[in-house]
């Protein structure tokens, strides 16, 4: 596959969560067999939104597009799991419905804002010989120039894809993708483990569809990475849950 173009990333005006309390948390601190699968792993599947990014981007097309706030409404329900993913991705499409020349005018002028740390980490993955992943309930129109910004192929990434006419008017999205709807992610888990064989494989993310990935035949172990956003129902049923990517760098 041809390989992306280059990109830069920027130095996000918000700031990952500093002073969060996890005092009533069970689980930032990593049981003995977390570690062990953490630093086995044959392969790592990162969210993109709030992960390894510092914000959710069918937000901030939304917010250039003028349709910020009912947008960000949405999601907040869709990662928090109190709607089904693919209702709340349709909905949050008919608000806005971005044209094809929207969007290019948003990733010319919206760099990706890279989470501190995650290129980092990933560098460090790649050095142990563990495979890298992005898995997204975004666009892969926006997360191209993640992957190239981190060096990865395209080809690891997952993600759903905007539908555009000859005239670039949008018409919607790929039902088809596994990750336009809930129970996607861990579909698209299971898909890269079973092609591939992996032993171990992990799940890092902060939201619900993310969680779903923690199953049988799917991934090993869900890391909760509460950075950016701290969703209580998600952290808690998390094998671990880190503020930082320091700690993952800093473990393995």
């Amino acid at each position: 596959m041809k390989p992306p173009q280059s990109f830069s990333s920027v130095t996000a005006s918000v700031q990952p969560l500093k002073a969060v309390s996890l005092d009533h948390f069970h689980n930032t601190v990593p049981s003995k067999e977390v570690l062990e699968l953490w630093r086995s792993a044959d392969a790592v599947c990162f969210d993109v939104d709030s992960t390894v990014c510092l914000d959710e981007g069918i937000d901030e097309l939304a917010e250039f597009c003028g349709a910020g706030k009912a947008v960000a409404e949405w999601t907040a329900k869709a990662m928090g799991g109190s709607v089904p993913f693919e209702e709340a991705l349709a909905a949050r499409l008919s608000l806005f419905s971005p044209s094809l020349s929207q969007v290019q005018d948003f990733l010319a002028k919206r760099p990706p804002k890279i989470s501190p740390g995650i290129d980092e980490l990933v560098k460090k993955l790649k050095a142990k010989n563990t495979d890298v992943y992005l898995i997204s309930g975004g666009f892969q129109q926006m997360i191209n120039p993640v992957a190239s910004i981190l060096g990865m192929p395209l080809e690891n990434m997952f993600a759903n894809q905007l539908l555009f006419g000859s005239s670039g008017e949008f018409l919607g999205f790929d039902a088809k993708e596994p990750t336009s709807r809930s129970g996607g992610k861990a579909t698209a888990v299971q898909h890269i483990r079973k092609v591939h064989g992996y032993k171990t494989l992990v799940m890092v993310g902060d939201g619900a569809t993310d969680l779903e990935a923690r199953k049988p035949d799917c991934a090993n172990l869900f890391i909760c990475y509460a950075g950016v956003q701290l969703r209580e129902t998600v952290a808690a049923k998390a094998d671990w849950l880190v503020l930082n990517f320091a700690d993952l760098i800093n473990s393995l």
